[in-house]
């Protein structure tokens, strides 16, 4: 879990991964560097800072930005200055070969899964087409926090500075959305060179009905394997049909990873009383030198300083550790139920799927730089720490049940197992069965309470938990249905 949301912190805070080139550095906590062309900081004349900023001359464009907290035309402009280098745009071939692969996994995920397809396009995107049409979903994961943020910079100003303050608080508003489109360009810029599929990152990014590889990263992927480039894709197609299939077919899933995040950010704290005592300095002389500093509107700089010098600082509250465990919960169920139905459907089809499946649990088990990257985004990595107890219970379901029984578990969020469930993952298998088997004694007996033909069994009372186990300890369900971690 990240600390700080969008990088935001004292610059030593964490050096390792610093280090290790995983987010901006000291001198560009913000990832100005997609602004300015190079490092942010360092000073220098105002010539030396119009050779470093090629888009000086749309500043006063990107400074009129009304669309959100979150300029976001910064933020695709620095993703793809930074993705030009190394950008290969998508050929005719690639696009044929993924289409192909795509519908061949379809066909062998009929055979283990009870989800009908959630492909109705299959393509093929460049890096650049990535984070192009990738960015809707951004906006409506990563909107939220900064919302919250930018609000605690403007709202900080006290009343008889506001009166004197006159547009600065338009103007810290707008620094915001600029300072937080340079640093999600920068990260969707990172994203964009390691992501597979569209849902790498445990949430769907693409639009509904879309199944989507990127081919110039999938051929580098295959690259650093010994297996031939088409299995190695047809290995990917596998997973992005089969989520495709959780995210098109279960209709609560998308909102309550989303409702997750949120939930999350809902519970940072932000030192208002430091950012009062910022913008007092700026009153009383701007552009003050050293520290904290003064705040001067003409200085983009000194509201990076001030932004850079530790105000924001989550503190994980009950409520965010109860929101962490439902989203690692539901995170691990996805990716173990993916990983489950590929293994299944890959069978002897394809050699090598054991060990790329167990490259891809690593991965998203683990985290890489990009991971750690998207983590300044949102304040938290999304891993599935629970991948492979989630794993071990849906192989089991399907072996001991069938898959139409697995599968069924889906058909609400309070059947799925919980974080607790998890802990003793055969437990709640064996559970399943006495549950199955309580329905069909009480319909043969024809009781009161039999179900009618086609109803699903629900879980009797108490076998959420051990009979003798608490409540669960993170509370009811909150509204829409969010699962119990």
């Amino acid at each position: 879990m990240s600390d700080l949301p969008f990088g935001f912190g004292l610059p030593d805070r964490d050096p390792e991964r610093r280090d290790e080139g995983g987010t901006p550095g000291p001198a560009d906590p913000f990832g100005l560097g997609a602004l300015f062309g190079g490092g942010a900081a360092g000073g220098g004349s105002p010539d030396d800072l119009l050779g470093k900023m090629p888009l000086f001359a749309e500043l006063q464009k990107l400074m009129s930005w009304s669309g959100g907290p979150v300029n976001w035309d910064l933020a695709r402009q620095g993703a793809i200055s930074q993705l030009a280098a190394g950008h290969q745009p998508t050929s005719e071939a690639e696009r044929t070969a993924v289409a192909e692969a795509l519908r061949l996994a379809d066909l062998w995920l009929d055979e283990v899964t009870e989800l009908p397809s959630g492909i109705d396009r299959p393509l093929a995107w460049s890096r650049v087409e990535w984070v192009e049409q990738t960015q809707p979903a951004w906006a409506a994961l990563v909107d939220p926090l900064a919302e919250k943020v930018v609000a605690a910079m403007t709202g900080a100003l006290p009343a008889e500075a506001a009166a004197m303050a006159g547009p600065l608080a338009g103007i810290m508003g707008r620094m915001g959305g600029l300072m937080f489109g340079a640093q999600v360009g920068q990260a969707l810029g990172r994203l964009a060179d390691e992501v597979l599929t569209s849902t790498d990152v445990g949430i769907p990014l693409a639009p509904a009905g879309a199944g989507v590889l990127v081919p110039q990263n999938a051929a580098e992927f295959a690259a650093g394997h010994d297996r031939p480039a088409d299995e190695v894709r047809l290995f990917l197609a596998l997973r992005e049909a089969a989520a495709q299939r959780l995210f098109g077919h279960v209709p609560w899933l998308r909102q309550q990873l989303l409702d997750a995040v949120h939930a999350y950010a809902r519970g940072i704290t932000i030192d208002r009383e430091a950012i009062e005592r910022g913008i007092a300095e700026a009153m009383g002389g701007m552009g003050g030198p050293g520290g904290m500093g003064g705040i001067d509107p003409s200085d983009p700089e000194s509201i990076q300083r001030l932004l850079g010098s530790g105000l924001l600082e989550p503190e994980e509250t009950p409520e965010q550790q109860m929101a962490l465990r439902r989203l690692e919960t539901l995170l691990a169920l996805v990716e173990g139920w993916v990983d489950t139905v590929v293994t299944a459907a890959a069978g002897e089809r394809l050699p090598g799927s054991a060990a790329l499946a167990e490259t891809m649990r690593r991965r998203r088990a683990s985290g890489g730089p990009a991971e750690q990257t998207f983590a300044s985004l949102v304040g938290l990595q999304l891993r599935p720490r629970r991948l492979r107890d989630a794993a071990t219970v849906w192989a089991a379901l399907g072996q001991q049940h069938g898959i139409a029984d697995r599968d069924r578990l889906w058909s609400h969020p309070d059947l799925l197992p919980t974080s607790h469930d998890l802990d003793e993952p055969m437990d709640f298998v064996a559970r399943q069965g006495m549950d199955d088997a309580l329905a069909a004694l009480t319909a043969e007996e024809g009781g009161p309470d039999a179900p009618e033909p086609g109803d699903t069994p629900e879980r009797s009372p108490g076998t959420s938990a051990p009979p003798e186990a608490p409540a669960d300890d993170d509370g009811p369900a909150p509204e829409g249905g969010a699962p119990r971690s």
